[in-house]
């Protein structure tokens, strides 16, 4: 895939919110249904076992969406997502965090998230 502006790195944002929310809800699921199945787990009113294999089977299913727009899925909890650009000539990550308001960070390639700087 190719670099994204940062104005289309926001719009791809804005589209991909619906599946970010669903990944977060699905995420949390995921974790109950997890501790649940574990040795001396709670049961939980989510289900069991085929539940848990289900959530993990749509949370793949979401992380492909996320990662067919060119974006980079760089991590689940918190979600983090991260859009190549090109900033001035410089290689960059536009990057957004949940419980981000928009796309307003972005940080140099080599750098990674600590050198993450606004916009």
């Amino acid at each position: 895939m190719g670099l994204f502006t940062i104005e289309q790195a926001r719009e791809e944002l804005a589209a991909l919110m619906p599946v970010l929310d669903e990944l977060v809800a699905l995420r949390a699921d995921a974790a109950e249904l997890a501790a649940s199945l574990a040795p001396g787990g709670r049961p939980t009113p989510l289900g069991g076992l085929p539940e848990w294999k289900a959530s993990q089977a749509r949370l793949d299913e979401l992380m492909t969406v996320v990662q067919q727009t060119g974006a980079e899925l760089k991590g689940l909890a918190p979600l983090l997502v991260d859009f190549p650009a090109d900033l001035d000539g410089v290689p960059v990550l536009l990057c957004w965090l949940e419980g981000d308001r928009e796309l307003a960070w972005y940080h140099r390639e080599d750098l990674g998230f600590a050198g993450r700087r606004r916009l």
